[in-house]
């Protein structure tokens, strides 16, 4: 690789834009491809959550790495509305995993703390804590509007020399020595390497340059919840997932009197077309989801539906997101897709995660990320 290399990024969502960020500010020049608009697909249709409330010890550290720079963008002006997030237990043994979560999450210098059910509702008063053993509650996670942290980062890169091209559809690939050439709806380009974060579309990309790559769009649901009056607390984010069986619930502040809520659904769903896929909330769903959330907070003044809207997650055999080359013998193809339902927070970390691979040939700045790599054990069919 040059020491000026010429990298292609194809998709402006979140991963794209942390990753053209990350190869701009170690000197590469940067070109973003979108075939739409910045944050037109999924991550635009997000409702923007960062929490590092989770169990494994990878999980949590590759949080910790993507906190830090929303930390720092945080101080450069990207608005991040920390109302905390809780997860919610219903056994002792979801309640023992939690507290393990507590050590590992203090130790990276996270705060989170248990919270017993009898304290639940001095932290969302509202709740119903029947059936429930406690929570794990972080105070600085929080959530964020995923169209402005594109546009930050978009702003960044353009700072830093690097370009974004909307409405630049990629159309064909021909590799040439040392790179490629790659044609698109806005005329033909050379790059030394090409980063594909194009989320629900990342297959049909990795096909136009003769790979294949598993990753199945998921189509999910969000509803607003217009409150009479404000609730007179920030509610937290809270996630409310029966595991490994049926539906769970999140829900989360949005603005004052307003809340937004999600499905959560863990059976397996059909993939969509992201070219032709239903965009709205159907309104059995919404009709499901005002079910659970009059279960878990009861009394809410006035609660009633307002617009809903369906996004996809992009979801890989195991569930984890795709980072570096399909073909490790192609180092200068790399694969940043399938995040899922996490892409937001762990964007930041993938971002650097790909930048290594780019600039460096290995993921040498996040420990253990090697094994997010695209290699034939995980691009599996399934899900």
């Amino acid at each position: 690789m040059t020491a000026s290399p010429h990298v292609v990024v194809i998709g402006a969502g979140t991963l794209g834009m942390c990753t053209a960020l990350n190869l701009v500010e170690q000197g590469a020049r940067v070109t973003v491809l979108e075939a739409q608009s910045i944050a037109s697909g999924s991550s635009g249709r997000s409702v923007g959550v960062v929490g590092s409330q989770l169990t494994d010890p990878f999980e949590i550290m590759l949080r910790v790495h993507s906190l830090r720079r929303f930390r720092q963008w945080e101080g450069e002006g990207l608005r991040f509305n920390h109302i905390g997030y809780l997860r919610l237990a219903r056994t002792p043994a979801q309640m023992e995993l939690f507290a393990r979560s507590v050590e590992i999450q203090a130790e990276a210098g996270l705060r989170s703390r248990l919270i017993r059910a009898n304290e639940l509702k001095d932290l969302v008063p509202h709740i119903n804590p029947d059936g429930l053993e406690g929570g794990l509650f972080g105070p600085d996670n929080g959530f964020l509007d995923p169209h402005e942290m594109c546009n930050f980062l978009a702003g960044i890169v353009r700072a830093r020399g690097g370009e974004i091209r909307q409405y630049r559809k990629l159309l064909g690939v021909e590799r040439r020595p040392g790179g490629y050439t790659l044609e698109t709806s806005g005329g033909s380009m050379d790059c030394d390497a090409v980063v594909k974060a194009a989320g629900a579309w990342a297959p049909q990309v990795a096909a136009l340059f003769g790979q294949r790559l598993h990753i199945w769009p998921e189509r999910h649901e969000a509803v607003v919840i217009h409150l009479d009056e404000p609730l007179g607390y920030t509610m937290p984010m809270v996630m409310d997932l029966v595991n490994g069986e049926g539906s769970g619930l999140n829900f989360r502040h949005e603005k004052p009197g307003e809340l937004i809520a999600e499905i959560h659904k863990v059976n397996s769903i059909a993939p969509e077309d992201p070219d032709n896929y239903n965009d709205q909330c159907e309104e059995q769903s919404k009709v499901d989801l005002a079910e659970l959330l009059l279960e878990r907070v009861p009394g809410l003044p006035g609660a009633r539906l307002g617009r809903g809207w369906a996004g996809l997650y992009p979801v890989t055999a195991d569930h984890r997101p795709f980072v570096g080359p399909i073909d490790a013998s192609e180092s200068t193809l790399i694969t940043a897709a399938g995040a899922g339902g996490y892409g937001i927070q762990l964007a930041p970390v993938i971002g650097q995660i790909a930048a290594d691979w780019v600039l460096r040939g290995a993921p040498v700045s996040v420990p253990g990320s090697q094994s997010l790599a695209p290699s034939a054990g995980r691009n599996l069919p399934g899900h």
